[in-house]
């Protein structure tokens, strides 16, 4: 069965409505790609069971994805204080726009099923790992230099889609010797999840930390379609952007084990929506 992207659209409001209410309102930018921060902060409020209203970037009528190309996200800024997604707004509390608070509100508002450890050292490993995956410098973060060094590397001169890489490379502060070392800290960072999760296997535990889900395999589940994109009828995402969200450096693509592209499918299947819903 193929399944199109108009048929797995959510019911977006603008930032102008969303000020107006109250409750759990989640700006998430309406673009089909499985952003992985933004699928991150999706997938701990779905396992919480908590419904939130779903916000755009930008005014109605207008593209998400033009923003910050001749775009403005003034909106945001004003309401937020800062121009990226996702942001969580509860009521009439702070707006949070690091994942880090977005899991932490969502703990206090849906204390079960927790997706926090409660043994410290658990709770260490699994932050740690974590930030690993979704702080600066971690493996989204960096992934981004790669995005645009394959474009600029392989696009001609003149073709009219340069400018779009142009644009995110010097945002991203691209160069060919950035993307080099992304590349090692990538392959770093993935082969510390493959002995983390190796480690557990040997234990006879199914999950990244402790005997339970948390939220260190949701936020792995979310992270690895950067690298390996699930196929359409799963992950239904735009197509020019399918090839920018794989991975093409075979010393990533070893690190990248299949037991941790099967947990990716195993958190999906056990404990996430299907087909992921843009």
């Amino acid at each position: 069965m193929t399944i199109e992207l108009s048929d797995v659209k959510l019911n977006y409001i603008t930032i102008a409505e969303a000020r107006r209410m109250s409750g759990l309102r989640i700006v998430l930018g309406a673009y089909p790609i499985p952003g992985p921060w933004r699928e991150s902060c999706k997938g701990v409020f779905h396992v919480k069971g908590l419904r939130y209203v779903p916000v755009r970037t930008g005014n109605e009528g207008s593209s998400d994805l033009a923003l910050g190309m001749g775009g403005t996200q003034s909106e945001l800024i004003e309401w937020t204080g800062q121009a990226s997604a996702p942001v969580v707004a509860w009521n009439n509390e702070r707006a949070r726009a690091s994942w880090i608070d977005q899991l932490n509100l969502a703990e206090r508002l849906a204390p079960n099923p927790p997706l926090i450890p409660p043994d410290v050292d658990e709770r260490a490993r699994m932050f740690g790992l974590a930030n690993e995956l979704l702080g600066e410098n971690g493996l989204v973060w960096v992934k981004r230099l790669l995005m645009v060094d394959g474009p600029l590397k392989s696009l001609a001169a003149d073709d009219p889609q340069r400018g779009f890489w142009i644009f995110l490379g010097e945002k991203y502060g691209y160069s060919p010797a950035a993307a080099e070392r992304a590349a090692q800290r990538i392959v770093a960072i993935v082969t510390a999840f493959a002995n983390q999760l190796m480690s557990q296997q040997a234990r006879g535990r199914r999950y990244l930390v402790g005997d339970r889900l948390s939220a260190l395999d949701l936020y792995w589940a979310a992270c690895c379609g950067i690298l390996d994109p699930m196929p359409p009828e799963r992950c239904p995402m735009a197509d020019s952007f399918r090839g920018t969200y794989g991975n093409t450096d075979p010393r990533i693509d070893k690190a990248l084990t299949r037991e941790l592209r099967a947990h990716r499918d195993f958190i999906y299947d056990e404990h996430l929506e299907m087909p992921i819903v843009f």
